[in-house]
């Protein structure tokens, strides 16, 4: 197991070791635990209180709006940490800074966007 796939072997053994640990586990979960579905198990069970009614719900698309404008503010926030971190090196002073400032132009240009179609409005 010497060379450049050598190294390969070892990480596929070792996977296929933790898969058939896994693996092992859920089937003596499966074979020890006990089996006895009734009416009472099978309902659905919501923080204690008995369900009333069907299982359908509408809710409004702001809160899916909002949760968009997080992961956008939040891959952001990946982007300008290392790019703080990068900055102060030589060779990337003037040329990261004009990236990053584009960069936070199209996210402006979506904020913008979504303030002017009044996305942003909780009324």
């Amino acid at each position: 197991m010497s060379g450049y796939f050598g190294s390969y072997v070892v990480v596929g053994i070792l996977l296929l070791a933790g898969v058939a640990i896994f693996a092992g586990g859920l089937f003596a979960n499966r074979l020890l635990r006990p089996h006895r579905p009734t009416a009472d198990k099978l309902t659905t069970y919501e923080c204690g209180v008995d369900p009333v009614g069907d299982g359908w719900a509408q809710s409004q698309v702001r809160y899916y709006v909002y949760t968009y404008l997080y992961v956008v503010f939040a891959v952001d926030a990946v982007f300008l940490f290392p790019w703080a971190t990068v900055f102060a090196a030589p060779g990337f002073g003037l040329t990261t800074l004009v990236e990053m400032f584009v960069f936070l132009a199209f996210i402006a240009l979506g904020i913008l966007y979504a303030w002017r179609k009044r996305v942003l409005a909780w009324t």
